[in-house]
């Protein structure tokens, strides 16, 4: 089934400059590029026109806190051999490059191509190849199946959640897991709720993030989150 309209890509010229950010998490050091002006990209006409569309914002411009939290969790994790993952809504691609340095192979997805096109140049600066692309809208999802999907902060609104689980059903391997961070926003409640209700069940952990002060970020921020390990079945 393919997409309603035509997926977006946000224009490069509205990207403006862009800003390296040195990421340290568990030891271990990172170069993740991004522009360094977000708020710039809100009252581009491509934006609006999107916006009008499907209610889209670019929100895969920032590097968010509970992409660090995924990260650091996947960093601490140990992982078979030859294991396949999806990051589900990418953005920058922090916790697939992460991935990658487990040993994992990794796919990155996104709604919005220059967010696949930004994820595929900072995991090639991080010594990471062999990854795929896949642009998709989540209500079109791909006949495919993953047996981990990684995810961070992708339920930062109510009407995201339902698409969520919903594409969890169609991409997560029968014996897969998917691991969700989330900065204990609102509408994990909703999550919560109807995980069960679409035969997941999910166990929480507890993790924490830093942001250094940069740009868009004058000061150092500290935030707690949730890391969710979903999968099929009941408790």
């Amino acid at each position: 089934m393919s997409a309603p309209w035509p997926l977006p890509a946000t224009p490069r010229d509205a990207v403006g400059e862009i800003f390296e950010e040195r990421v340290e998490l568990n030891g271990r050091v990172f170069f993740i590029r991004r522009p360094a002006d977000p708020d710039r990209l809100l009252d581009d006409p491509a934006t609006l026109a999107a916006f009008q569309r499907d209610e889209y914002m670019p929100y895969w411009c920032d590097l968010w806190p509970a992409a660090r939290m995924l990260a650091k969790a996947v960093l601490a994790a140990d992982w078979p051999a030859g294991l396949e993952a999806l990051e589900l809504g990418c953005g920058l691609g922090l916790p697939g490059i992460a991935a990658m340095t487990k040993g994992i192979k990794v796919t990155f997805s996104d709604y919005d191509a220059t967010a696949l096109e930004f994820a595929a140049d900072n995991a090639r600066r991080n010594g990471c190849t062999g990854f795929e692309l896949l642009a998709f809208d989540w209500r079109s999802p791909p006949a495919r199946r993953f047996p981990l999907i990684l995810a961070s902060d992708l339920i930062y609104e109510e009407r995201n959640v339902a698409p969520v689980v919903e594409v969890l059903h169609h991409l997560l391997a029968d014996d897969g897991v998917c691991w969700l961070t989330d900065q204990d926003r609102r509408p994990a409640a909703r999550l919560r709720e109807l995980l069960p209700r679409h035969g997941f069940c999910f166990t929480t952990e507890m993790v924490r993030a830093g942001q250094p002060a940069g740009p868009g970020q004058p000061r150092p921020l500290r935030v707690k989150g949730t890391l969710y390990r979903i999968r099929r079945g009941s408790a």
